[in-house]
């Protein structure tokens, strides 16, 4: 697990945008990840390890940029 995590550290410091967006591009093409809730699964997975600060930041910026959607997910009455 050492070596695997080390490798996932060392690729995440050492990758470009440009090379992400191709191998998503890629894997989508090969049909291993699935565009828009692979992308979305891993938005929440990122924020919810960096704290309740930023869970509430990005609540913040869906309730801005998506206000029904924020609503239908029932962020308004704190149900999440």
């Amino acid at each position: 697990w050492t070596d695997q995590h080390l490798g996932r550290t060392k690729f995440a410091a050492r990758v470009s945008i440009a090379l992400i967006k191709e191998l998503l591009d890629d894997l989508l093409k090969a049909k291993i990840v699935n565009d828009g809730a692979d992308k979305a699964r891993g938005l929440i997975d990122t924020v919810r390890r960096k704290g309740d600060a930023a869970s509430r930041v990005m609540i913040a910026h869906l309730h801005r940029r998506d206000p029904e959607l924020y609503c239908q997910l029932g962020l308004g009455q704190g149900l999440l």
